[in-house]
């Protein structure tokens, strides 16, 4: 198995199915819903990805969001500000309407728990050429 291929597959939460929102990454990622609350408008996913995947600039438009590492290594970075190296027990909050994206590294399977208030905005994907500089 590649670099934390095993962390993530075999993690405290299911790995889940193919993304279905996997036409606003790079690569392949996969989503385990673990809780969903219309009336708040919340939800609690266990995203994965595969290493060098990567979700397109987003921003959340009615909410916030809040990233917390529990396998593998991966990237997270805000518009207009460096890229931050994400590595098991991190969390990242990003406000409402923040232009931002997150991801594995190109050699690390990588997964997050993602708890996401109020919907969201999927913009421009982040290009090869952005993401082999870091």
């Amino acid at each position: 198995m590649s670099n934390n291929e095993e962390a993530v597959k075999n993690g405290i939460f299911p790995l889940g199915q193919e993304n279905p929102y996997g036409q606003f990454f790079i690569g392949q990622s996969f989503l385990e819903q673990l809780a969903h609350d219309e009336k708040l408008q919340i939800s609690v996913g266990n995203v994965s990805f595969e290493p060098g995947c990567r979700n397109n600039w987003h921003i959340h438009t009615e909410g916030y969001q809040i990233l917390i590492v529990t396998a593998g290594e991966g990237w997270y970075q805000e518009a207009g500000k460096a890229a931050q190296r994400l590595k098991v027990g991190d969390v990242v909050i990003t406000h409402k309407g923040v232009k931002h994206w997150h991801g594995a590294t190109k050699d690390s399977w990588f997964s997050h728990l993602a708890i996401t208030a109020g919907a969201s905005e999927f913009l421009e994907a982040v290009s090869d050429e952005e993401y082999k500089k870091l």
